[in-house]
């Protein structure tokens, strides 16, 4: 089923939740989902202090933008710092993070998706 259709609506009315992994310090509220495609739309939530290296690097099949509402994270990767108002739009493949918060944790909103119809998930 492709994600649902929504006019607008507090985006405060979707509880955060556990995202995947083994770091708890990260949530989700996810504003729209297709579980089929493997796509959604999502704010994250990166606690202060949060370090995601027992994630490992991250590298995903399908297209996720990414736009850094608040806080900073560093990429220990790169050994780059992000900040509000940084963008990032990475294809499938490409490898990204792990991520570290200072003590203001950090907050971004993301869209994954797929470009064609019937591209693998």
């Amino acid at each position: 089923m492709p994600k649902p259709e929504f006019e607008f609506f507090p985006v405060t009315e979707v509880d955060f939740t556990p995202c995947e992994g083994v770091v708890p310090e990260l949530t989700e509220r996810v504003l729209a989902r297709d579980d089929e495609a493997g796509t959604a739309t999502r704010i994250l939530r990166l606690a202060p202090g949060t370090d995601t290296s027992p994630n490992g690097v991250q590298v995903h099949d399908f297209w996720e933008e990414v736009y850094i509402i608040e806080g900073t994270m560093t990429d220990l990767r790169l050994g780059r710092t992000f900040r509000p108002g940084d963008y990032a739009c990475r294809p499938p493949g490409m490898e990204h993070g792990p991520w570290t918060t200072g003590p203001e944790g950090a907050l971004t909103f993301e869209v994954r998706y797929r470009t064609r119809p019937g591209e693998p998930t």
